[in-house]
């Protein structure tokens, strides 16, 4: 777009969606920016699914996020906290200040970026005063993969996901025959993953919840198929949450403080 076309395409009701990724390893068949690639994949296929009911546009996309529990693995790239929420609220201060859009959309596609997300959020509500959402496209999907292990990391279903969106840039023919999923590593990814009471600084690099840096089923069992039932289930959550993006007024931070208004 030129800056004249942004001054009068971009409205109050304007969504824009910043796809945001990572760029990790993701074992010896997956690229180093898939989660960036899903980011942006499924932000293209939100805006066209949606693109009658909602007035939708991708921004640039941050390519980095917070990878350091695959900081072992050549390749990986990670900013630091602080930093990318600081690049977070400076990036989205620029696009309030050059448009008129008060609502941002996130498209996160790295599991690694949420924790962050979820705090960061309130800053750049207060700080800006725009409606903001980050989704994360694997956890709105409700499809379940039956695995022996939860599908975390490069397994099955991430790589279902990549072969729907970027088939290209699967190798699945990098496997030697000796690739095994290790069912006793299930406990262990449980406590150090997935446990809600806890919060460990676990790595992908650890033998006891991953194989070749992989945590979840086998990649060579893998599908297009799979991996559009995935993004399917996804799209259709994610228009409810574009719905309420919408429809919800921004706030105005005075109004906590002060109360309601007098009878």
């Amino acid at each position: 777009m030129t800056a004249p076309e942004v001054a009068t395409r971009i409205t109050e009701q304007s969504i824009l969606c910043l796809p945001l990724g990572s760029y990790e390893q993701h074992g010896p068949h997956l690229p180093l920016h898939t989660d960036t690639v899903i980011a942006e994949g499924f932000t293209d296929r939100l805006i066209e699914r949606y693109a009658e009911r909602h007035d939708l546009w991708r921004l640039a996309t941050l390519p980095y996020g917070l990878s350091l529990e695959h900081a072992w693995a050549d390749g990986t790239v990670s900013l630091r906290t602080g930093l990318l929420a600081d690049l977070l609220i400076v990036v989205v201060g620029e696009y309030v200040r050059a448009t008129r859009s008060q609502r941002l959309l996130i498209v996160n596609g790295h599991g690694g970026n949420r924790g962050l997300l979820e705090a960061v959020l309130y800053e750049i509500e207060q700080a800006h005063r725009v409606r903001v959402c980050a989704i994360h496209p694997s956890s709105l999907s409700n499809v379940r993969v039956e695995s022996a292990l939860p599908e975390v990391h490069g397994g099955t279903r991430e790589t279902s996901v990549m072969l729907a969106l970027a088939p290209q840039d699967v190798h699945l023919d990098r496997f030697d025959g000796a690739h095994t999923v290790d069912p006793s590593q299930l406990d262990e990814i449980r406590r150090k993953i997935l446990h809600r009471g806890a919060t460990w600084p676990w790595s992908s690099g650890d033998a006891h919840i991953t194989t070749a840096g992989i945590t979840g089923g086998d990649p060579r069992l893998a599908s297009v198929e799979l991996g559009e039932s995935v993004l399917a289930s996804a799209l259709l959550t994610a228009g409810v949450v574009l719905d309420d993006l919408a429809s919800t007024s921004v706030a105005d931070p005075s109004d906590a403080r002060n109360g309601p208004p007098c009878p």
